[in-house]
């Protein structure tokens, strides 16, 4: 395996760890968000990411893809609130289906994967920098 491909797998996991890092923060930053309808509410969101497979031919491809960012499926929390400005004719102000608990674990695992990506390219540029001391 040649560095450049060794350098863009890992370069590749660094960035979707990031997309994942910032998706995980807005989901944290919006989770008291209330709404008076569905359409209004936030939905929580993760990336979708995929398998990029290597060329076997070249020196290119291999890593990580990021699909893109979807929102997700889980149930609305419906709160009886009836003093809120928000609530419906029942009373009730709909919440974001953000779980704190999930995305501060989703935020560690995320940092520990980008730390990890981090600690192969700087083993592989020490590597490198061994490999050309070699001739001294």
């Amino acid at each position: 395996m040649s560095l450049d491909r060794l350098f863009g797998i890992a370069g590749s996991g660094l960035a979707a760890q990031s997309v994942r890092l910032n998706t995980t923060a807005s989901n944290l930053a919006n989770a008291d968000n209330v709404a008076a309808s569905e359409d209004q509410l936030y939905r929580a969101r993760e990336p979708v990411f995929a398998a990029a497979l290597a060329d076997h031919w070249s020196d290119s491809g291999g890593g990580v893809e990021v699909l893109g960012v979807v929102e997700r499926d889980g149930p609305v929390r419906r709160e009886y609130q009836p003093g809120h400005p928000l609530a419906d004719a029942e009373g009730y102000v709909l919440r974001s289906d953000v779980d704190p608990v999930e995305e501060l674990a989703n935020m560690i695992s995320a940092s520990r994967s980008y730390e990890t990506n981090v600690e192969v390219l700087d083993t592989a540029k020490q590597l490198l920098l061994r490999t050309l001391r070699l001739g001294q």
